[in-house]
């Protein structure tokens, strides 16, 4: 019997590198790599090692130590893997020696996410965002290309094709992203008009760092049907819906997920779309719970917010995923501090988020729990804001109590 030939592709095979400085501490870079380790499952290759290496700063010319190196080194050879991945951004320098080292692809997270990003994008719009930014990001590191004609590099009658060539190539990566760029300002032009045409309705914005049900919540305000998965990045295009609460219509849009170190280049790129979130009236700040570090996830993304010029909008945190929250209860004779880990949910509402002026609510998404209660801060909150912007506007229908929502 003859066995099928497989044509399926292989799933790359990837070790994560991470530093430890002196001000972080080690479950720090631990979640940061579990971080960097989904977004390489998003990617589509599989994690084989994790390298961790304490230092006080890096090295200019590898980013890690050469006894970290050869390690590493060692254990791809030994392992049959196809690239490194770094959970910083590299120089040129760096990536073009750390190649030279492992003789294996070399990425940095910036890199990653890029990647992630050209996978997701599926409108037109979005892969000129994403290849503006996967040009912007090349064109300084355009060098490591061309690594094999080096040696025709230097001075005065010693530049070869090689220079040449990279000179060339130069100017059409600067062509291609002043061209790009012509694209997006006409697409943001008629963006901007379709903004400015939407009437006096209330407009209001999901924002939230990546993977924490943004799309989910979306589905279930709005009645559509976005795509939604457990993958970074699910959502790269804004979607707007129009809803009805009650008597009140408003415009709900689902913006791109924000991140840990997000890539410049992404965000110049994607202007346009974040554009959806400055001009929001209202944000809902869309929270996963249940996460390990959803604190310093607000954190990132409230910074991403005031950076873009949106972090002093009226907003409703939204604590999504209140189902999958887990504690530990501490012995009666353990007399140690209390961690995240040790305190229940009813606690976690009784610590600094009931002392936020920020509005919050405790919901899930995807069970369904304490929708109605949503809907309902949501109601008002909408009306507060159309009443006041428009006083002599009348509701589409008579008005109602939220009790009826």
């Amino acid at each position: 019997m003859i066995n099928p030939i497989s044509t399926a592709k292989k799933q790359e095979r990837a070790v994560l590198v991470g530093v430890l400085l002196p001000f972080q501490k080690e479950q720090e870079i631990t979640d940061y790599l579990d971080e960097l380790e989904f977004l390489t499952e998003t990617a589509g290759a599989i994690t084989l090692k994790r390298f961790i290496q304490k230092i006080d700063e890096p090295n200019p010319r590898t980013f890690i130590g050469s006894g970290k190196v050869q390690e590493i080194a060692a254990y791809i050879d030994d392992n049959d893997v196809d690239m490194v991945i770094f959970d910083d951004e590299l120089s040129p320098t760096q990536l073009r020696n750390l190649e030279h080292e492992f003789k294996r692809k070399v990425l940095d997270r910036t890199n990653l996410i890029l990647d992630v990003f050209a996978q997701r994008a599926k409108t037109a719009y979005a892969k000129t965002q994403v290849e503006l930014a996967q040009y912007q990001f090349l064109l300084p590191r355009l060098k490591r290309m061309w690594t094999h004609l080096e040696r025709q590099r230097g001075g005065i009658g010693l530049r070869g094709p090689g220079e040449r060539e990279i000179e060339t190539d130069r100017r059409i990566i600067r062509d291609r992203i002043a061209k790009l760029k012509e694209e997006l300002s006409k697409i943001d032009r008629q963006m901007a008009t379709q903004r400015k045409n939407r009437g006096s309705v209330v407009r209001v914005a999901l924002v939230g760092y990546t993977n924490v049900g943004k799309s989910t919540i979306m589905n279930l305000i709005s009645k559509s049907d976005v795509f939604a998965e457990n993958k970074l990045f699910a959502t790269l295009d804004t979607t707007v819906r129009k809803v009805v609460i009650g008597n009140l219509p408003f415009l709900l849009s689902d913006t791109v997920g924000f991140i840990r170190k997000l890539p410049h280049q992404l965000v110049e790129s994607f202007k346009s779309t974040l554009d959806e979130v400055r001009e929001a009236d209202l944000l809902l700040h869309v929270v996963d719970i249940a996460h390990p570090n959803f604190e310093e996830q607000i954190n990132i993304v409230n910074q991403t917010l005031h950076e873009i010029g949106g972090g002093d909008k009226p907003t409703i945190l939204v604590f999504n995923k209140i189902d999958a929250y887990t504690w530990t209860r501490k012995p009666d004779d353990d007399l140690t501090p209390s961690t995240r880990e040790n305190i229940s949910l009813e606690e976690l509402k009784r610590t600094w988020i009931s002392k936020k002026e920020t509005h919050t609510i405790f919901i899930s998404a995807k069970q369904k729990i304490n929708i109605d209660e949503f809907r309902a801060l949501l109601y008002k909150m909408v009306r507060e804001i159309h009443v006041t912007r428009y006083p002599y506007d009348n509701f589409l229908y008579p008005d109602i109590t939220e009790a009826n929502l």
